[in-house]
Order: C-alpha cells, then structure tokens, then sequence
C-alpha cells in the first residue's frame, strides 16, 4: 500500500510564519495565503493578518490578545529522502 506524500503548504497556496510576542511565546508556522503577500507592503499584510487571528484565539480562550514583537517566515524545510 502506498504512503500518502503531504504537500508543502507553498504548493498548497500559504506561507507560514513564526510569530514571537512580547512576552516571550512563539507561534510557528501560522499559515497566511499567498494572495495577501507581495507588493509594496511586503509582509506586512501578515502581521494585520495574524493579529486577527491571534484575537479571534484569544476571545475563545477568554483572555486578552498578545502583542507581536517580531513576525518573520518560517524557513522551508528540506525533506530527507528515503532510504530504501
């Protein structure tokens, strides 16, 4: 039987970014679509992005939203061929 291969979210239409906030925590790979990025405001339009969805998770959890301090992409991994 053969083994499902995942696709990489770039194939899938996101990029995925690490988030660290100002106390500290670390959000990896926060996954924004495509069509958002790019331009003249570069990624900015992912922080506007996560910062929704960061308060969206917050209200759910019933505390307040943390606040991004620094926002950058999440470097692609390279898969390890299989040994046989």
């Amino acid at each position: 039987m053969a083994k499902r291969v995942k696709s990489k979210p770039q194939e899938r239409g996101f990029v995925l970014f690490d988030v660290v906030f100002e106390d500290g925590s670390l959000a990896s790979n926060r996954r924004i679509p495509m069509e958002i990025l790019g331009g003249l405001d570069g990624d900015e339009p992912a922080r506007t992005m996560i910062e929704e969805q960061e308060a969206e998770i917050a209200e759910k959890a019933g505390r307040p939203p943390r606040v991004i301090q620094n926002l950058s992409r999440t470097p692609a991994r390279e898969r390890e061929p299989k040994l046989v």
